[in-house]
């Protein structure tokens, strides 16, 4: 399907034909579905802590990091603007239209942390923010006119009030990562960001950097990368040939955030905390958070000590004894439950089998209670080995028309957050190949338009489900309180933003 002149441009952007084509050939024959076990829930893939428990897991981390035994660092997922979080004042601005949350936002607008910018900015044009038309207030607020929100990316905005000054998401993970990504005074975070937003982080992260420096008594290190051109995914026509520009060129678009798999994999941690760039909170809720990630991460710390003394055990010998005891391990304690010809297996496919499963990237992920939020959660699925793990599982990825799979989605007692913390460390301290490990199989397809035309769009397996689908896994109940997105700009009108 490709012509010669699609190869130079396929190859200019450093892509590969190979995957290009492989990319193609998913459109034609889709994804296949994930097959759900069951639900996990409380004592059946999910931990749940006892207070005993956190106060041990966190001063493990705490133990740790203060000795300077490991490399912390904070990884922030910030691409993109927040076009989405302004729809409705959009349609008012340019069609007129009003509803609910267009009343609340006006109505409430002096509760906003970015009020005094906008009332500034309209000053400065001769506009009293109390008198103006709600037109000219939404004109200032959303286009290059005034602040510009509508096209800034998220963590940008001003979403937190404080005697000193508003703070930004940027900001209030500057002060998360001195409260708990801190290890002997430094603290290092990473976040991904669009090109043509990267130089305004850069200024922020000037700008405020001394401020939180002298604040906290810490050192930041702060580094950027841009999601690569490399990782867009080919864009296809409804019959699933190539869809072209005017000129005749391919159209490749962004891959969605599994194309963060390669900005993660080029961090070099010993444990990497991601969390995205929308939920924070102000400093009088974050100590609920802050002793949660400690939590989560001195079990991340505590299993990987774990699993690489199960590794020494095995290069010493195998025995009938630490394959039982391996099998246990596995089984209760990390969740994987093997092929049912595993009984069947003599000791030295028993040990390979434990060997394979032992030396792969561990992650302990955070799960809230579900409430009703939009997204994926925590489940036992079947891997392609005939093991069953667990897994985080958007709804995109369950066959819906089965009733079974239908209702054991439907039935999850828990909700995906995106609250992470990650070891991609070997015991040689050697980084994994992230690639390996991740399930091609399980990308998305939806459908787009572009100058009027409909085209199909692939996104890779996502960054926390497909993209780990073959780490060791970890699922603990964390409280609700931890979990505040931004979804809309009135959800800042929220009492957790306040």
């Amino acid at each position: 399907m490709l012509h010669e002149n699609d190869l130079e441009q396929v190859m200019a952007r450093g892509s590969d034909p190979t995957l290009v084509n492989e990319q193609i050939q998913f459109f034609i024959d889709g994804f296949p579905f994930l097959p759900l076990s069951k639900a996990a829930t409380v004592g059946d893939g999910i931990i749940r802590l006892s207070d005993e428990d956190i106060k041990e897991k966190v001063s493990l981390f705490d133990q740790k990091a203060s000795e300077g035994d490991i490399t912390l660092l904070k990884f922030v997922p910030a691409s993109g603007a927040a076009t989405r979080m302004f729809k409705s004042l959009f349609a008012f601005l340019e069609e007129g239209k009003s509803d609910k949350s267009v009343e609340e936002f006006f109505d409430k607008l002096s509760t906003f942390a970015f009020y005094e910018d906008l009332k500034e900015v309209l000053a400065s044009d001769h506009h009293d923010i109390a008198t103006a038309g709600r037109t000219v207030i939404a004109d200032y607020f959303l286009t290059e006119k005034g602040l510009g929100y509508g096209n800034l990316p998220k963590g940008l905005l001003k979403f937190h009030t404080y005697p000193q000054r508003a703070r930004t998401p940027l900001e209030e993970h500057l002060v998360e990562g001195a409260l708990y990504a801190n290890a002997g005074g430094r603290v290092h975070l990473h976040f991904t960001v669009s090109p043509e937003h990267r130089d305004k982080f850069e200024k922020l992260v000037v700008e405020v950097l001394p401020t939180y420096e002298s604040r906290y008594g810490v050192k930041y290190y702060v580094s950027f990368s841009e999601q690569k051109a490399s990782t867009d995914t080919i864009a296809v026509n409804m019959d699933n040939t190539p869809f072209r520009e005017k000129d005749d060129s391919l159209l490749f678009r962004p891959a969605g955030h599994g194309a963060l798999l390669e900005n993660l994999a080029g961090l070099d941690a010993d444990v990497i905390f991601i969390k995205n760039v929308d939920n924070v909170v102000p400093d009088h809720l974050k100590d609920t958070t802050v002793t949660y990630k400690k939590a989560i991460a001195g079990i991340l710390l505590d299993f990987q000590a774990r699993i690489f003394a199960y590794l020494e055990k095995l290069e010493g010998g195998r025995d009938g004894a630490l394959l039982s005891e391996l099998d246990g391990f596995f089984q209760k304690e990390l969740c994987v439950s093997p092929p049912t010809a595993f009984a069947a297996w003599n000791d030295e496919e028993k040990a390979a089998y434990f060997k394979k499963k032992l030396e792969r990237p561990l992650r302990v992920c955070g799960m809230v209670q579900n409430v009703g939020e939009p997204g994926g959660g925590p489940f036992w699925a079947d891997n392609a080995d005939g093991s069953a793990s667990l897994q985080i599982v958007e709804s995109a990825q369950v066959d819906m028309d089965d009733a079974g799979q239908k209702s054991t989605f439907q039935n999850a007692t828990h909700f995906n957050p995106v609250d992470l913390v990650c070891a991609m460390k070997d015991r040689h301290e050697r980084t994994y190949q992230l690639k390996k490990f991740r399930d091609p199989m399980t990308g998305f397809i939806s459908s787009k338009s572009k100058d009027g035309k409909e085209l199909k769009a692939q996104e890779l397996p996502g960054l926390w489900n497909g993209s780990m689908a073959d780490w060791n896994t970890l699922f603990v109940e964390v409280p609700l309180i931890t979990f505040n997105p931004v979804k809309t700009v009135n959800d800042l009108l929220r009492e957790q933003h306040q």
